[in-house]
């Protein structure tokens, strides 16, 4: 196992003004001592093919949380770190923090494998684990936790989203090209279900290796060669726009062969190009110009990164789980949250949730927070008025109808 050291776990900390974030306010005498001062571990992808949709954006997110939040009597500090999407590795940043850190709270944390590993341990701590980027639906069916909450989408709700309307569309033969591990492997798996439950087959296909694989030719022939009206992605980062960009080299769309890109990013909309992603379905819980406060707390966040390739929904996710979490310690005490993450938890889900980028919301006892999912076409590039304006909205789905149901989880948390 490799074990990062010290340097290595602060290396964020290192390049940015991320530690020791204090918030002063009436009640904050002596408010630097260790008894009245909640650390958030932020363990993202800050080099490899996700760092655009967590990295520096993510650890900027907790930070705009945290200004949001304002002077509250108690003392907020960071830490970041990369946990290069190795699961070993996430696992010894998150023991180390909580061992020699004193972190209390783990934020965004990206990649299913990585959240599913740490899972274990945040709950064997008795810290919390507030999920933003990573999408297997697992976290809150057979792997849940009393002391983790999952934010933003997961893979049954993009399943349900995208595969669904895709057969009803007529896209009703499948082969899918899927990222070896967790993640994909849900995805694929979700979205199939939904692809029978809609009377479409599928017909085959491949897993590609993770990380490192950068040239996808030999499974889009495959794909092709199966005669599928669809090819699948069931992966994520740079490994869906290499896909999408060899795609558009073989001229598959010409050849009548549809992509749905089970996710995608604003950030990969911006690096892809409109030319492109135009015509692309895409499923998000969060888009920048839905409304004045997503708008609001888009222009809060960017003025913290400056230019970037976008705000994606999982930066909204990790802003809008650590706003609540902190308003759950205001509530319950410092105290009391540093002394059991499953009450700190637990008191998320008795309080209403409600912030800028989702609006009002709830968490279920499963600890998949509820919010409403929306299904955008890319425009073509005359459509846009300008940066990152790349969505037409096609459906709203409600937030009760979004996620899996609470039953059918198999999440131990839930009473039958």
């Amino acid at each position: 196992m490799t074990h990062p050291d010290r340097r290595t776990l602060l290396k964020a900390a290192a390049t940015a003004p991320l530690g020791g974030l204090p918030w002063r306010g009436a009640r904050a005498q002596g408010a630097s001592s260790p008894a009245n001062t909640i650390r958030l571990g932020v363990p993202v992808d800050l080099s490899g093919m996700y760092r655009d949709v967590t990295g520096q954006v993510s650890v900027a997110a907790v930070r705009q949380a945290i200004q949001d939040f304002g002077p509250r009597g108690f003392n907020v500090e960071v830490l970041a770190a990369d946990h290069q999407n190795k699961p070993d590795v996430g696992v010894s940043i998150a023991r180390q923090w909580f061992d020699r850190e004193g972190v209390d709270c783990l934020v965004d944390v990206a990649t299913s494998s990585v959240a599913l590993a740490v899972n274990d341990l945040v709950r064997e701590k008795n810290k919390v684990h507030l999920n933003s980027s990573a999408a297997s639906s697992d976290l809150t069916g057979r792997n849940c936790s009393p002391n983790m909450v999952h934010w933003t989408y997961d893979t049954w709700m993009l399943a349900n989203s995208v595969g669904g309307a895709t057969v009803r569309a007529g896209g009703d033969t499948w082969f899918f090209i899927t990222a070896d591990y967790a993640f994909g492997h849900a995805l694929e798996r979700d979205t199939t279900g939904f692809i029978r439950a809609a009377g479409g087959k599928v017909l085959g296909g491949v897993r590609t290796p993770f990380p490192g694989t950068q040239d996808f030719s030999s499974f889009l022939l495959q794909a092709q060669a199966s005669n599928a009206k669809v090819i699948g992605l069931a992966n994520a980062g740079t490994d869906t726009t290499n896909c999408i960009k060899q795609a558009a080299e073989f001229g598959l769309a010409r050849r009548g062969v549809k992509l749905a890109s089970l996710l995608l990013f604003i950030t990969e909309v911006h690096s892809l190009g409109l030319r492109t992603a135009q015509g692309l379905i895409v499923t998000e819980s969060f888009y920048w110009d839905l409304n004045d406060r997503t708008r609001a707390f888009t222009a809060r966040l960017r003025g913290q990164v400056g230019p970037t390739p976008g705000i994606a929904s999982t930066h909204a996710g990790t802003y809008a789980g650590t706003l609540h979490y902190l308003k759950a310690v205001q509530d319950m005490g410092v105290a009391a949250a540093k002394a059991s993450g499953t009450e700190a938890v637990a008191r998320m889900k008795a309080l209403p949730c409600d912030d800028d980028a989702f609006g009002p919301g709830s968490i279920r006892a499963d600890g998949r927070k509820l919010h409403p999912a929306y299904l955008f076409e890319v425009k073509r590039p005359e459509e846009s008025r300008g940066p990152f304006d790349y969505y037409k909205l096609l459906q709203t789905t409600p937030a009760e109808e979004a996620f899996r149901p609470l039953a059918q989880g198999g999440c131990a948390l839930v009473r039958a």
